[in-house]
C-alpha cells in the first residue's frame, strides 16, 4: 500500500454559514473561520474541506455558483479568502474547496450569454431542448422534486437543472467548456488550495439522447438511470486528471450519488488516474423507507450497516482503491441522533460512533459540530426550514395529497431535513450559541445552553477530548491507517468488531450499539491473552485473562493485540 499524506490526514467540513459570524450580521464567514483556526488546530485536524464561497445569488445556499473566481459578498473577500489559506498553511494545515461543475447559477454570465440566443457562443455550454411549453423534453425529476426541465420563454426552449431550477447543467460533452472549467481549477490550485470536495460529480455525463426514464422507487428521482455514472464520465475525469490533478500533490474526493462500489472503485483505483477517493451514499440510504424518505422516518439494522461498511472496506483494500469516512455532513441529519442516542447516552454514543469513524481504513471526514454531539434540531413550524429540498418536498408532498399542514411532515422533518446539520455552531452558552451577535439567519438549536464547545473543552472527559484523544491514536498506529479490516461477529445486532492488522499488528474495534449491556464473546482464533487498552469511552478497566467481556451501552474499546 502506498503511502500518502491525503490518507493519513483526518479531514474537517465547514459550512461556512453556519459555523462562525464576525461582524453580527447572522451569517457565518471567512473572517469567522479565521477566529475559529487554532480550535481546529487544538481538536488535531489536517485538512479543512471548505464549503462554497463563490459568488452565488444563494438558491441553494452557495451551490449555485455566478462567479467561480469571486467571494460572495456575505463571506467576505478574496482578501479575507487568502487570509484564511495562509492561517491554515501556518499550522501545517491544509484546505480543499468544493468544486461544483455538474451546473452553476442562471446568473453565471455564461448561462445570461447561453440564453440569449439560440446562436449564442455559449449556447452549447448548457443543455437545451426544444418542446412546447408545458410539455417537457423527457420526464426526468429534479433532485428537488418536480421536472428537471424549465422552460425559458427568451428562446422558447428548455434547459435541464437536475438540481434547483436556479442551477442549469453544464454541458459536459462541449469541449471548450471542459477547457474553462480546467482553467479555473488551475486558477485555484496556484493560489495555493490542497484540493477538492467535486459535488455530484458522477451525474456530469448524460446520455446525449437524454431518453424517458422508467419511474423509480424510493431515493433514484426518475432520469437518474440516464445521468449516474453516464457515459463517458470517466474519459471526463480522466481527461480532468490529465489536464489539471497530475501536475499537483493535492487530495481529490468526488461526491457520487446512488454510486454502488463496483463502479466506485473505477473512479479511485490507484492505476486509473482520476480520483483518491469518493463520497458514496450507500450507508447514507440503510434507514430510507422502501417509499422515500417522505414516507416515513425509517428504521436500520445494524447487520445491515456492517454488510455495507464491509462491502466498501474489502472492496476497496482488494481493489487498491481509498474509503471517505463520514457519518453525517450539510446534507445529512446529525449523526447522534441517526445512528446513536442522543438522550440519556448522548455522550457515550458519540463516543462510541467517533470510533468508528476514526478507526476505519479510509480518511475521516468529521462535520462541524461533530466533535461536541450536536444534535437534530426539534422543528416546531415550517418557518424554522431554510433548505430548498425540504421546502419543494413539503409542497410536492402536500400537492399529492399524502399531507396536509406542517404537523403531519413534522418528524419527517426533524428526521430528514438537511438543516438539521446547517443550524450555527454552538460555542457556548451565551444568547445565539456564541455563534452571532445578531439574529441568526436560521434557528440556534436549543439545546446550546448544554451542548457548546465551551463546556466540551472544560470537561476531560467531553466528546470533544476523545475525538482529540483518537485522532492521536490513529496518527501514532499506522495499523489503523494502512492496516487490512476483518469483520468479526457478522451476525450480532447489537456488537459492531473487527480487525485491522498490518504486517503483523492487529488492532481489535469493539463497539457496542445497543442501549443495553451486552457480552462480547472473543472469537476462538483470538488471542487475548496479551493486549493492551489503546482507547475507550468508559473507565478503564483489565480484561486480560476473560473470553468474553461485558460491554456497557454504547461502550466502545480498541485493544492492541499481541
Amino acid at each position: 500500500m502506498e503511502q500518502q499524506w491525503w490518507k493519513e490526514a483526518v479531514a474537517y467540513e465547514i459550512y461556512p454559514r453556519s459555523f462562525n459570524d464576525s461582524d453580527g450580521d447572522g451569517i457565518g464567514d471567512l473572517q469567522g473561520i479565521i477566529e475559529k483556526v487554532d480550535y481546529l488546530d487544538k481538536l488535531g485536524i489536517d485538512v479543512v474541506w471548505l464549503g462554497p464561497v463563490y459568488q452565488s445569488p444563494n438558491a441553494d445556499n452557495g451551490y449555485d455558483i455566478s462567479d467561480y473566481k469571486a467571494i460572495m459578498d456575505e463571506f467576505g473577500t478574496l482578501d479575507d479568502w487568502e487570509e484564511l489559506l495562509d492561517e491554515l498553511h501556518n499550522r501545517d494545515m491544509k484546505l480543499i474547496m468544493d468544486l461544483v461543475v455538474n451546473h452553476t447559477s442562471d446568473e453565471h454570465q455564461w448561462f445570461v450569454e447561453s440564453r440569449s440566443a439560440k446562436d449564442n457562443d455559449y449556447r452549447d455550454y448548457y443543455i437545451w431542448r426544444s418542446g412546447e411549453e408545458g410539455t417537457p423534453p423527457n420526464n426526468w425529476e429534479s433532485n428537488f422534486g418536480g421536472s428537471a426541465w424549465q422552460y425559458d420563454e427568451e428562446t422558447g426552449e428548455y434547459y435541464l437543472h437536475l438540481f434547483h431550477q436556479k442551477q442549469p447543467d453544464l454541458n459536459w460533452e462541449n469541449p471548450d467548456l471542459r477547457t474553462e472549467i480546467y482553467e479555473m481549477m488551475k486558477w485555484w490550485l496556484d493560489k495555493g488550495i490542497d484540493g477538492f470536495r467535486m459535488d455530484v460529480i458522477n451525474f456530469i455525463s448524460k446520455e446525449p439522447e437524454l431518453p424517458d426514464d422508467k419511474d423509480n422507487e424510493g431515493e433514484l428521482p426518475t432520469g437518474a438511470n440516464h445521468y449516474v455514472d453516464g457515459p463517458k464520465v470517466h474519459d471526463y475525469l480522466q481527461e480532468m486528471n490529465q489536464e489539471v490533478l497530475s501536475n499537483y500533490d493535492i487530495l481529490t474526493v468526488g461526491e457520487m450519488p446512488f454510486v454502488d462500489v463496483d463502479e466506485g472503485v473505477k473512479y479511485v483505483s490507484s492505476d486509473r488516474d482520476e480520483l483518491n477517493m469518493l463520497f458514496h451514499f450507500e450507508h447514507m440510504l440503510v434507514d430510507t423507507p422502501e417509499g422515500g424518505r417522505w414516507s416515513g422516518t425509517g428504521e436500520w439494522k445494524l447487520t445491515d450497516l456492517k454488510e455495507i461498511i464491509t462491502k466498501w472496506q474489502v472492496e476497496m483494500q482488494e481493489q487498491n482503491g481509498w474509503n471517505s469516512l463520514y457519518l453525517n455532513n450539510h446534507d445529512q441529519p446529525r449523526a447522534v441522533s441517526r445512528f446513536a442516542n442522543d438522550e440519556e447516552y448522548r455522550v457515550e454514543s458519540a463516543k462510541m460512533l467517533a470510533t468508528l469513524l476514526l478507526t476505519l481504513r479510509g480518511t475521516p471526514y468529521l462535520y462541524q459540530g461533530e466533535e461536541i454531539g450536536m444534535t437534530n434540531f426539534p422543528f416546531e413550524s415550517l418557518e424554522q426550514v431554510q433548505d430548498v429540498d425540504t421546502l419543494n418536498k413539503f409542497k410536492e408532498e402536500k400537492k399529492k395529497g399524502n399531507i396536509d399542514n406542517f404537523a403531519d411532515a413534522k418528524e419527517i422533518i426533524r428526521t430528514w431535513s438537511r438543516d438539521n446539520s446547517r443550524t450555527p455552531m454552538q460555542w457556548d452558552n451565551s444568547e445565539q450559541a456564541g455563534f452571532s451577535d445578531g439574529e441568526p439567519w436560521i434557528d440556534v438549536n436549543p439545546n446550546y445552553e448544554e451542548i457548546n464547545v465551551a463546556a466540551n473543552l472544560a470537561n476531560p472527559n467531553s466528546i470533544f477530548h476523545y475525538y482529540q484523544d483518537l485522532i492521536d491514536l490513529r496518527k501514532s498506529e499506522d495499523v489503523l491507517v494502512y492496516g487490512d479490516y476483518r469483520l468479526l461477529l457478522e451476525d450480532s445486532q447489537s456488537i459492531y468488531s473487527y480487525l485491522r492488522v498490518l504486517e503483523g499488528e492487529r488492532v481489535l474495534v469493539m463497539l457496542n450499539f445497543s442501549a443495553d449491556e451486552t457480552k462480547f464473546e472473543l472469537p476462538q482464533d483470538i488471542d487475548f491473552s496479551e493486549q493492551e487498552l489503546l482507547i475507550n469511552n468508559y473507565e478503564v478497566r483489565a480484561d486480560s485473562e476473560i473470553k468474553e467481556i461485558d460491554l456497557k451501552p454504547y461502550e466502545a474499546r480498541v485493544y492492541k493485540l499481541s
